[in-house]
Order: C-alpha cells, then structure tokens, then sequence
C-alpha cells in the first residue's frame, strides 16, 4: 500500500496486496482487493467491500453496504446511497446506528460508473454495464447494458466495447 501520511486508513481497513491511495482518502472498517487504485478525496465507509483491480476516481463516496466486485471503474464524484428513508432524528432525538435500515448494493465484475453518478441503495449494476455520467441509477442494471439519464434508462444492451 502506498499513500501519504494525510489520509485516514484506519487499521481496521482490509487492504489488499499493491493497493495505491492518493492523499486525503478517509477509509474505515472496509476492505480493498489488490491492485485497486483509490483517488484523493474519497471516502470508503465500513462494510463496503472493494474487489481487485478496481479505480475508485476522486470525490466518490462509498457507504457501508456497497459492494463493488472486481475490474469496476468509479468515476469522479460519485455517490452510493445506503438509506431509502434517511432522517436526522426521530421523536425529538438524533439517529444512531441501528435506528435505520441498510440497503445493499452491489456492482457486478467489470462494470463502470460515469462521473457524477448518483447509485440509489438497494440495487445490483450487472457485469461489464456502463453507467453514464451524471445518471441516477434507481434500479437493476442489466449485464452489459448501457445507461444513461435520470432516471438512468437502457441506451444499449450487448457486449460494450472500451
């Protein structure tokens, strides 16, 4: 692992062989497969689980409750969403772990995210799909399906070639 001495990486964070991170990364309680790259400005919460070889661009944010399989792209900015209902507080009191309910998300081998997409909680992106930039992903992807809009709808289904 390399990475400045200004990043946060918690030493309960799993960190595969040859991981790279570039400054100012905040990770906690995940785990990061080989040869995968972590940009600056990204956060990897506790739960998330990142396989090999995967690119993680900067300013993307990973909750607890992603799981990205491996050979995935992320792209500038994006964000995972882990809660249907967020709130601050209930009866008068603040939320704390345990007063919500955590959604699952997974992103299958070989997929890749566009810069500036928003992954709502809950869905599964299919192997080698493309989401679009600027997307809000609401629902399944399919395998090898190309997305793009919001909502992300279908552009294209087949073998992508990058």
């Amino acid at each position: 692992m390399t990475g400045p001495p200004f990043s946060r990486i918690a030493p309960d964070v799993a960190l595969g062989r040859d991981v790279r991170i570039v400054g100012w990364a905040n990770l906690y309680g995940c785990s990061i497969g080989d040869d995968s790259r972590i940009g600056p400005f990204v956060e990897v919460q506790k739960g998330a689980v990142v396989g090999d070889r995967v690119k993680i661009s900067s300013h993307a944010f990973i909750c607890e409750g992603v799981t990205i399989e491996d050979e995935c792209f992320i792209g500038h900015g994006v964000l995972f969403i882990n809660d249907k209902n967020p709130v601050a507080a209930r009866e008068g009191r603040p939320t704390k772990d345990g007063d919500w309910r955590l959604e699952r998300t997974l992103v299958k081998k070989g997929a890749a995210i566009g810069s500036g997409a928003v992954i709502l909680c809950g869905v599964t992106i299919g192997e080698g799909a493309l989401v679009g930039a600027g997307a809000v992903v609401s629902r399944d992807v399919a395998p090898h399906t190309v997305v793009a809009g919001v909502p992300a709808r279908a552009l294209a289904h087949g073998r992508i070639r990058r």
